[in-house]
């Protein structure tokens, strides 16, 4: 693929659709609401949106039990309010990508109610049904990712389906050739209407091991860890044949012009980057989350990028992620300071760079309890920690009632801290994290080098942090401190003089023209980008 195309230039923007803004009083986000929120996208400097799913479902777990795959759910709008939304976004310069969630349907999906009817019906081996283990029970030790067994006894018909998260959510068997024609002609729907690509839900689950081996039991194990964890998911997922299935997926997606594939995938990078595919024939982007578990500090952080750099294929092209609706919010993690130093490295690093919607404003997570809890993963398995709600709750655009997300009471609690981290708010202040965001990206549309220079890396060791990105006649130096002391840098020697061009402190930024050669002093928690000048 050459540079220029969209998603290796510019900067993708996660809405999770529930949460971005609501338009009709209900307490939810709908399409609408998105519509509503494009100049401000815009105005941001995003290239393309992503929407998590926003098709008809009984809402187990809230849009990722899909029962059907070619419309809308009401409670986002309809078609026709997607098709505005989509010329919208496009007469913006924004492109729209969906979540494709290919590995299970909702148990409500027509394929599914006619596949459990009886063991003789068509579409019974649409779905991974087995007999009961020779003692009874389930046909092996496989467990949901949201706990208990992944086997659900089906009484009518005497055997058990899988389910790899919700029992509500029976996986599809990819195996058969009738399921991945179905699930093509499904991404067909949607490109034929114009959508810009995809991002496939867990991906990497979508084949298991045809003799149904046991997953072996994670001797690491610790009790109070999620359920899912006694055992490691070696067979009951990242099986051989699931490059074949991405590849006819990409095959789809290669039909239409200007498209991407972005695949969901949590595992070692070793195995992460053979989802690119032989020839490259496999995801565009294999999301990379590395940043999300890594360990804050800058001998980590470098280890982590140039093993990472060194394991992409030739002709692959990288992805960074600070966040997602899954994982708990890069300002929790790390701190307010150090949320702008993280946002920095996200949109400098080579590659095509994710936000979560609200990191721009430095969302960090909220506490829900009780009666508020809405994840079935949460309510599964209490007290443990792994619920999600915390950072799927409500943009936060103002300080009026209800953070300017709805007229209602949201389906989630507002941040307590909505009255000054909102949108209204921080734009209005040219030091604040969400125009340090917009400043990244325009950066990165001014400069070459930061879109699809080369990188090196300079310094890992202590607080700092420092690379190198280039291009043609264009290097720029990246200097990030990720302590919460001042620190002098020194840089290569004899490469000339840098002018500092944005810093991540109000004490800084381009306007003073500072300009340095062999040594610079960072501020606490300061990130610097700078351009060599002579």
């Amino acid at each position: 693929m050459p540079d220029h195309v969209w998603w290796k230039r510019g900067v993708i923007y996660e809405i999770y659709a529930r949460s971005f803004q609501d338009s009709n009083g209900d307490g939810v986000g709908d399409l609408a609401g998105i519509r509503q929120r494009l100049d401000y996208l815009a105005w941001l400097g995003v290239e393309a949106i992503w929407i998590s799913p926003i098709y008809p479902s009984p809402m187990a777990d809230f849009g990722y039990d899909i029962s059907d795959y070619c419309a809308i759910d009401p409670l986002f709008g309809s078609l026709d309010d997607f098709d505005v939304l989509l010329e919208d976004a496009h007469r913006r310069g924004l492109k729209v990508v969906l979540d494709y969630v290919p590995n299970h349907t909702s148990d409500r999906h027509p394929w599914f109610a006619e596949s459990r009817s009886s063991r003789d019906n068509p579409r019974r081996d649409w779905y991974i049904w087995k007999d009961p283990a020779p003692g009874g029970g389930p046909p092996n030790n496989w467990i949901s990712n949201f706990g208990g067994s992944a086997w659900q006894f089906d009484e009518a018909t005497g055997q058990y389906y899988y389910h790899a998260f919700l029992r509500e959510q029976p996986d599809l068997n990819w195996r058969n050739p009738d399921v991945r024609a179905a699930m093509h002609e499904a991404l067909r729907f949607w490109l034929r209407r114009g959508v810009d690509g995809f991002r496939v839900d867990v991906m990497w689950h979508l084949a298991k091991s045809a003799a149904f081996l046991d997953d072996p039991v994670n001797p690491a194990y610790a009790e109070g860890a999620p359920d899912n964890q006694r055992i490691l998911q070696v067979n009951s997922t990242d099986q051989p044949e699931v490059h074949a299935f991405v590849h006819g997926i990409r095959s789809v997606i290669d039909e239409f012009e200007d498209r991407v594939l972005i695949g969901e995938i949590y595992l070692p990078v070793e195995r992460l980057v053979a989802y690119y595919g032989d020839n490259l024939g496999g995801a565009h982007l294999p999301f990379n989350f590395q940043l999300i578990h890594a360990t804050w500090s800058a001998p980590a952080l470098g280890r982590l990028i140039e093993e990472y750099e060194a394991a992409i294929p030739e002709g692959g092209w990288p992805n960074w992620v600070l966040g997602n609706h899954d994982q708990s919010r890069i300002a929790s993690r790390v701190g307010a300071a150090q949320a702008r130093v993280a946002a920095m490295l996200l949109l400098t690093l080579r590659g095509t760079p994710t936000i979560y919607y609200g990191d721009e404003i430095g969302m960090t997570d909220v506490p829900v309890s009780g009666e508020d809890i809405r994840d079935p993963w949460s309510l599964n398995e209490p007290g443990i920690g792994v619920g999600r709600d915390p950072q799927r709750t409500p943009m936060q655009w103002s300080a009026r009632p209800f953070a300017g997300f709805s007229r209602g009471r949201p389906w989630l609690p507002l941040g307590r801290d909505f009255q000054t981290a909102n949108v209204e708010t921080l734009r209005e202040d040219p030091q604040s994290i969400l125009n340090l965001y917009r400043n990244l990206c325009a950066l990165r549309t001014e400069w070459k080098a930061l879109r699809v220079g080369a990188m090196k890396m300079h310094r890992a060791e202590g607080d700092l942090l420092i690379f190198e990105r280039a291009v043609d006649d264009e290097r720029l130096l990246v200097c990030l401190n990720l302590g919460a002391e001042a620190r002098q840098a020194e840089l290569p020697a004899g490469l000339g003089r840098w002018r500092a061009l944005l810093s991540t402190v109000s004490a800084r930024n381009a306007g003073n023209n500072v300009e340095f050669e062999d040594t610079v002093q960072l501020h606490p928690d300061e990130g610097l980008v700078a351009v060599l000048t002579a």
